[in-house]
């Protein structure tokens, strides 16, 4: 355990990772970093029909991926909520004692049907003074006191809310199970909590958790309640609407720098010209104070931006060995690293690898043709001419470079007044298969002489063909 601030990250192991999550965690880790804290990551796995161990392990590498890591001095975790159930109870049976908690024997039917009586929206305090001791079915509520709570908010001030507007909340059910809420503040006090930083719908819970941590004697944390993310339509990211699991944006190839970057800019900016910056001037740079509090927009098309921006930013080096990874084991990496600077300029994600260069290690007998792109290369008259011409004039190239074979098209090309990029066309669907990709004379000094000849005679052989 380090010196100095608390902070908790605490997630339901009950599903994929929301990137909303992983942005609220950043921003822990960032704080904790930077004042030399602790970053306590807390697994609130209390709802036993929706948690998984899966999950769990889930959490903890998706932490990792983007550079929460348990080995860090500054992690400590994970705990587990239902470790504490002890201290839950005790913390209910504390608050009964001291009068700050009282049993009620009211359904939840009769608490509605009252309500609706007395022109209410809930519970009307009715066994505040009964003077119930605990027994089956009654639940323990909180006395909550008159007048107002007032929330320091790092994000958003000073922030005022009218007791009366609270009702009496339950701690402990019916059966006799601590409620979440109070599970919560009991956990923040065992772990020595001392900033609580999360998203902007926790804070109306937040005076009932400022009331129980005072009345359990203890001062309430450091609040700090950052925006939601929302879709483009301005509506809360779902996970049943909207594409939010960060797993599923690791695996479809963006780059956990990307990710991270692109995250902590949601609601916030980074100093400087650029949005792009590395974790180092993040974390040096990050404070609450400067997060806005309107909702963040989590536009995925943005995202993509910033990946593209890091891809090729990235050594060439390590792009090579990043994008090998990507690549079927038989593919040659020789080959590949030869293309490799010809594609990274071009990419979005680094699932985009394979599909860029497939055609440099298919078999000539074994060409793949993108029909439309076929039909509309040699759709016109002089087509099959140009690549008849073009394929002699490789075959005649005695340095097998990019110069050599684009000056060889343009020769040819001069004959039929076609421009370079008209020109191309044929020649890069009979060599590749389609109309796009990599820069096409790079591309054909990557395949070689013998395998670009080949493909020549194929894609002549079955346009001669169609004639």
């Amino acid at each position: 355990m380090t010196d100095g601030p608390r902070f908790r990250f605490a997630p339901s192991p009950t599903g994929s990772f929301h990137v909303g999550g992983a942005r609220t965690a950043l921003h822990n880790w960032a704080l904790a970093q930077r004042l030399g804290g602790t970053f306590v990551l807390r697994i609130e796995d209390t709802d036993e029909a929706r948690n998984r161990p899966e999950w769990t392990q889930a959490i903890v590498e998706a932490l990792a991926w983007i550079g929460i890591s348990a080995d860090d001095p500054h992690f400590e975790g994970p705990h587990f909520q239902s470790e504490y159930a002890d201290a839950h109870i005790a913390a209910a049976q504390r608050l009964f004692a001291d009068g700050f908690a009282y049993y009620c024997d009211l359904t939840g039917e009769q608490v509605q049907a009252r309500a609706k009586e007395l022109g209410l929206t809930g519970y009307d305090g009715y066994s505040r003074d009964r003077g119930l001791e605990p027994g089956p079915g009654r639940v323990l509520r909180f006395r909550v006191p008159d007048g107002q709570t007032i929330v320091h908010d790092q994000v958003r001030g000073e922030v005022t809310f009218d007791n009366s507007t609270i009702e009496d909340f339950v701690l402990l059910r019916g059966n006799g199970t601590p409620v979440f809420l109070l599970a919560n503040v009991v956990d923040d006090i065992e772990m020595a909590i001392t900033n609580v930083v999360r998203a902007e719908e926790h804070l109306p819970n937040t005076p009932k958790q400022q009331m129980l941590w005072e009345a359990l004697g203890h001062t309430a944390p450091q609040w700090a309640h950052v925006p939601v993310l929302v879709n483009e339509q301005r509506k809360k990211l779902s996970k049943r609407r909207d594409k939010v699991a960060l797993e599923q944006y690791r695996d479809e190839g963006y780059l956990a720098d990307a990710m991270v970057n692109y995250l902590m800019t949601l609601g916030w900016t980074p100093p400087g010209d650029s949005e792009i910056a590395p974790w180092p001037k993040i974390e040096a740079a990050f404070r609450l104070e400067d997060v806005t509090h309107s909702p963040a927009f989590f536009d995925v098309k943005k995202l993509a931006a910033f990946n593209g921006d890091y891809i090729r930013m990235m050594p060439l080096a390590e792009f090579v060995e990043r994008a090998g990874a990507e690549l079927p084991s038989d593919w040659d990496r020789d080959r590949f690293a030869a293309i490799a600077p010809h594609i990274q300029q071009r990419l979005t994600t680094m699932r985009e690898v394979p599909g860029k260069v497939d055609f440099l290690f298919w078999d000539c007998a074994d060409m793949i043709y993108d029909e439309p792109s076929w039909d509309k290369a040699f759709g016109a008259d002089w087509a099959l001419a140009l690549l008849g011409e073009v394929r002699a004039a490789y075959a005649a190239l005695e340095d097998w470079n990019a110069d050599a074979l684009k000056a060889a098209l343009e020769d040819v090309m001069a004959s039929h007044e076609v421009k370079l990029g008209k020109a191309q066309a044929p020649v890069r669907v009979a060599v590749t298969g389609r109309s796009v990709g990599p820069p096409l004379f790079e591309s054909l000094e990557v395949l070689g002489a013998t395998e670009t000849l080949c493909r020549l005679d194929g894609a002549i052989g079955r346009a001669g063909r169609e004639r």
